[in-house]
Parts: C-alpha cells; sequence; structure tokens
C-alpha cells in the first residue's frame, strides 16, 4: 500500500483509540479528503454508500454467530451465474450428490426433521443439505461432500457458473474461511484462501487498492452504519450481503421450509 500523509495521520490517530466514526471526524477535522478516505474504507476518498437504514441482521448476517458453531451447516456456499441466466438450485443439488426422490418431491428441511420425531434427521444431519435461491444467488449448504460429487463434469460446466462463494467453519479448530472465484480466477490479492479472522475495528482486513478493496469498503459501511453490531462476523456477513448480495432467507430456515435432502446412498 502506498504510504501518504493521509495513511501516516490515520494510523497515528488511531493509536489514540475511538470509534471508527470518530476516526473519521478527526480526520476529516485535519484534511476533509483523509476523513472521506478513511470513510470509504479504501485506497482513495471516493466517499461513501448510503447508510444502511435497516436491520443489519435482516438479510444474511442473521446466520454469522450459528454458523460459527457449525449451525445450520459447515459450508456455506453461493453460486451465480452471468447477468440474464440462473444456476438451477436443484439440478445443483442433484450434481452435488442429493437424493433424486426427496429433490424431486420437493422435501423441506421440516420434512427430514419429521422422522421419528427428529431423531433420524439428529443421526443423519451430516449427511443433508439445504438448497435454493436468493438475492440472484443459488445457495446449497452442507457438512461433509460426499463422494462423487460434481462427477458429471459437462453436466456441472452446463450450469454456466460465473461466481463462486464459500464461506467454510470448523469451530473446534477456530478456522473460518472465506473462498471466492470468479470466472474461474480466485479473488485474493495471490494469498489464496483467507481466513475470517477477529480484526480492530477501523482498519482494513485486507489489501487496499487490491481485489478484495470493494469488500473493505463494505466492512467500513458496515462499521459506521452499525455500531451496535459487536461481533467481527456479523460485520463481515453484513458486508458480503451488502458488496455481493448475498442472501439466505431467515424464515425458511426458521420454520424449516427451505428444500432440503439427504445425499443418496451409494
Amino acid at each position: 500500500m502506498k504510504i501518504t500523509r493521509g495513511t501516516l495521520a490515520e494510523a497515528g490517530i488511531r493509536q489514540r483509540g475511538g470509534s471508527p466514526e470518530e476516526l473519521a471526524d478527526a480526520l476529516g477535522r485535519i484534511d476533509p479528503g483523509w476523513g472521506r478516505r478513511f470513510r470509504s474504507g479504501g485506497l482513495d476518498d471516493t466517499g461513501t454508500a448510503e447508510a444502511c437504514g435497516r436491520d443489519p441482521l435482516e438479510r444474511f448476517a442473521w446466520i454469522a454467530d450459528s454458523w460459527r458453531d457449525q449451525t445450520p451447516y459447515t459450508t456455506l456456499a453461493f453460486y451465480r451465474a452471468a447477468p440474464g441466466r440462473t444456476v438451477h438450485a436443484e439440478q445443483l443439488a442433484l450434481l452435488y450428490g442429493a437424493e433424486p426422490a426427496q429433490v424431486a418431491a420437493g422435501a423441506r428441511l421440516k420434512d427430514l426433521r419429521a422422522v421419528d420425531n427428529g431423531r433420524a434427521h439428529w443421526d443423519r444431519q451430516w449427511e443433508s443439505c439445504c438448497y435454493g435461491e436468493a438475492g440472484g444467488w443459488t445457495f446449497l449448504l452442507h457438512h461433509d461432500t460426499p463422494p462423487g460429487a460434481f462427477a458429471d463434469k459437462e453436466a456441472y460446466e452446463a450450469l454456466g457458473i460465473k461466481e463462486i462463494v464459500r464461506l467454510e467453519a470448523t469451530s473446534a479448530k477456530s478456522i473460518y474461511t472465506f473462498d471466492y472465484v470468479r470466472d474461474g480466477h480466485r479473488v485474493d490479492d495471490d494469498r489464496g484462501m483467507l481466513e475470517l479472522l477477529w480484526y480492530e475495528r477501523g482498519q482494513a482486513p485486507y489489501l487496499r487498492g487490491g481485489e478484495l478493496d470493494f469488500l473493505n469498503r463494505a466492512v467500513r459501511r458496515a462499521e459506521l452504519d452499525h455500531p451496535e453490531l459487536t461481533s467481527s462476523f456479523e460485520l463481515y456477513f453484513h458486508a458480503l450481503e451488502e458488496s455481493l448480495g448475498l442472501r439466505l432467507p431467515r424464515r425458511d430456515f426458521e420454520e424449516g421450509t427451505v428444500r432440503a435432502a439427504y445425499w443418496a446412498e451409494k
């Protein structure tokens, strides 16, 4: 990152402590451009997006804390095709290894839980998945990947997937990863798969001016809009929601109406 007078001023003021809003105000009093740059979370002073103005846990970040304990699933995977196309959720689930009869019947999570008063699902939940479409993305949530998943390479390529976002939680080891692939290229500033780690508010978690600078901006916006969020993971997830449009239908999960299936037995 290029070292500028604004960068040095930001580092010096941060040492004095304070919230991101207080840091932004202090930098703005010295130089309005520095204040705008800090608020943007990026490398320049292009300004900020409009304030969120809604519940930050409404669309995607609601799942952040339970996901850290691998609930409801270890892996949250999202797939998006080119504009004008849709990655069909049923086809994706089948290619991944979902039971065809349950997919065809439109089985829901509450249907799996209803068998034997839920005891059967408790024993088999690690062999299940949930899937659907929201916010222009197709989501597939699961634990372990079944053997032979995506064995039909031609069918997978026919889905027309252009972007993949994968979040994985290993709570026993406190490892939480974020992986973003676009047009076959991992967006990571050559750092490989990225861990979602605790970070100090007011700092940019990723390289300024890099491929993930859009996420720096979204994280800063989340910090400024929602100082009530105390979880770094909720801030990250809200930033992913705002920058990439990730969604998960909260009511469908709470009421058990999200589509679900077990992996097909081999």
